[in-house]
């Protein structure tokens, strides 16, 4: 993916929000696409790629490794890696991350009771 123009008034505008609030950053993680429902996966016990790659079928393998590193660099997940004949690669979820899905469900618990409108 291609850098960010670090002068563009989109680049500006969205590091005064992410600094404003670290909520605004946090959202910015959980728009990108595919993010949530990875962490739902994970929490759900789906916790090999290809376990994950299964349930969220239209995803590509390159969007999924992008998300999952992602996902670990925010130290929402954990990645073990076993050292065996195929190697063996297991996610779970950090107590962040735990914590988030709790949140989310409640977020998409009070979704379910409002209409959106998408314009």
């Amino acid at each position: 993916m291609a850098e960010r123009k670090v002068n563009s008034t989109n680049y500006q505008n969205q590091a005064f929000l992410e600094n404003k609030c670290s909520l605004n950053e946090l959202m910015v993680l959980l728009s990108r696409r595919w993010i949530t429902e990875i962490l739902f996966c994970i929490e759900e016990g789906n916790n090999r790629f290809s376990g994950i790659k299964e349930e969220l079928a239209p995803i590509t393998d390159h969007i999924l490794a992008d998300r999952l590193k992602l996902l670990e660099k925010n130290s929402l997940i954990n990645r073990q890696h076993f050292p065996e004949v195929p190697p063996r690669v297991v996610y779970s979820l950090t107590e962040r991350g735990t914590e988030l899905c709790r949140l989310l469900e409640k977020l998409c618990d009070f979704s379910d009771t409002i209409p959106v409108m998408l314009t």
